[in-house]
């Protein structure tokens, strides 16, 4: 079967404990240190010091496969819903919950914010014409880098679960051909970030370098989903990480006492009272109102109305709002968290209740708009997560306190790459390198080599030219396995690291994973 066929064409290994392809993969992927280092990695801010708060990759990607499982077990229950998987390409729950672990496995220290950086780092440091993608990244580690499988690189998965994590099957520049960025509409992240032209998707899930295992990943969906879709299963953990970020960051947020009652409603019902004349104001005077309580909400609505017309639709927007205003802010923030059991409680009833409410509104679509997948949310609940995701964006990452701490992230970072490029390039202390990023570097260097060799063009970078010589290529491969080894740390192990090299530590070892 062709969704079962892995990379090396093996069936399964004496160290499986499962004789069923998918829960081998699911198994491998928790047994990956780069899934175990996703307790030290940001969700939103670092979880040091957080303790039970706060969530971080870890605890929500076990979240997403919760819910991705669930989802996936209430579609194949359903007979009409199961046919339609079927003839899509299929639907495994061990599929999704493979994926859904596997999802961000490439999320470098600091989150969202780290991804800004070692992107900007990628493209323009080092001429990476690729730059570096969270999800693209997590593609490389499963089918590349992490060295824990049964054979030389990656952990050898079916192509079921390979092609579930593509929630972007495309390159950042080209592939496939013609490439979804021109497509009119485009595809959900496949456009070009308005102050970045030329640089190809915003989103992507393929580096250049994993071009061969994109296309057998994705041979078991050719004639049944467009080259650009994503697979139903990818659909499902898709929706299962928007849902489980829609709620469990309100929940983190509202323990810590970031979440202000007072400020929250202000929002809400400010737009809620007035949101005829809200909506009578021309754009500039809207944005230059934005701190006043229901402006910003409308902003939101008209961004909807200009992305994702397919769905959009104001008296589903206001339901949502009003329904988040009732039970988020005049339930869930009206007391403050104080730890007791009565507050955790409390939390765990939103939670649950949320969750019930989203997973029961998943759909499966033949025919999806290009804005869409096959698994979509009904039109009410999708409403209902944008709002949710607006208060966390507008109340929590928006904040000054959080900035401030992340500007000194983003200095960290590009310190700790700049500085381990030139460890690598001074020729005394070559033999010293730590083991993982030698052997990154070499790995990098035989795949820019074969693509130099083979397809050159796709090594294009932001200058246009193709590298010539030895030197160009081998320059690229080091700032790719600079790369792939900052995004293996965890956010203290940047610091530590960065603390060893700037002299700052007296420690003689740094953290063994590290090293």
């Amino acid at each position: 079967m062709l969704r079962a066929l892995r990379r090396s064409g093996a069936v399964r290994t004496p160290s499986d404990l499962s004789a069923l392809p998918f829960r081998v993969d699911r198994d491998r992927v928790a047994a990956s240190p780069f899934f175990s280092r996703l307790g030290g990695v940001t969700q939103v801010v670092s979880p040091t010091g957080s303790g039970l708060l706060l969530h971080n990759r870890l605890t929500h990607s076990l979240k997403v496969a919760q819910i991705a499982r669930g989802i996936a077990e209430r579609l194949i229950a359903d007979p009409a819903a199961g046919r339609l998987v079927t003839k899509l390409g299929g639907l495994d729950v061990d599929v999704v919950e493979a994926a859904s672990l596997a999802h961000d496995l490439g999320h470098p220290p600091f989150g969202h914010l780290g991804e800004q950086v070692l992107d900007r780092l990628a493209r323009n440091r080092f001429g990476l014409a690729d730059g570096f993608e969270g999800n693209a990244q997590s593609f490389r580690i499963i089918t590349t880098t992490d060295p824990g499988g049964p054979v030389a690189t990656g952990l050898d998965l079916t192509a079921a679960v390979r092609a579930s994590v593509l929630k972007y099957p495309w390159t950042r520049l080209s592939r496939p051909q013609p490439h979804p960025r021109t497509m009119s509409p485009p595809p959900r992240g496949a456009s070009e970030p308005e102050d970045s032209p030329g640089t190809g998707s915003a989103k992507f899930s393929v580096y250049v370098t994993e071009l061969d295992d994109l296309a057998q990943a994705r041979a078991p969906f050719v004639g049944r989903l467009p080259n650009w879709q994503q697979t139903v299963e990818a659909a499902v953990m898709d929706t299962a990480d928007d849902i489980a970020y829609a709620i469990h960051d309100l929940d983190d947020f509202h323990r810590v006492g970031v979440l202000q009652h007072a400020t929250v409603w202000a929002e809400l019902h400010g737009w809620r009272s007035r949101s005829i004349a809200l909506g009578a104001l021309p754009d500039a005077d809207l944005a230059a109102r934005a701190r006043q309580p229901g402006h910003a909400l409308e902003g939101l609505r008209r961004r909807l109305h200009l992305r994702d017309s397919w769905i959009v639709d104001d008296d589903a927007f206001d339901a949502a709002v009003s329904r988040v205003e009732r039970e988020v802010v005049d339930s869930l923030l009206a007391v403050p968290f104080d730890g007791s059991t009565e507050a955790e409680q409390t939390v765990a009833r939103f939670s649950t209740s949320w969750t019930s409410r989203l997973v029961a509104g998943v759909r499966v679509l033949a025919e999806p708009t290009t804005r869409s997948a096959n698994i979509v949310l009904a039109p009410q609940q999708w409403h209902d997560v944008q709002v949710l995701k607006f208060i966390h964006r507008h109340f929590v990452l928006l904040r000054p306190d959080l900035a401030l701490q992340q500007r000194g992230q983003a200095r960290l970072l590009t310190t700790l790459v700049e500085a381990l490029e030139q460890w690598l390039t001074d020729r005394m202390e070559a033999a010293r390198l730590p083991r993982r990023l030698h052997d990154l570097v070499e790995l990098a260097g035989q795949e820019y080599q074969e693509l130099a060799s083979t397809e050159p063009r796709l090594l294009t970078g932001p200058t246009g030219e193709v590298p010539a010589g030895r030197d160009a290529v081998y320059a690229l491969a080091r700032g790719r396995a600079v790369v792939d080894f900052v995004a293996s740390l965890s956010d203290r192990q940047a610091v530590a690291l960065m603390d060893a090299l700037s002299g700052r530590s007296g420690q003689t070892w740094a953290d063994a994973l590290v090293l």
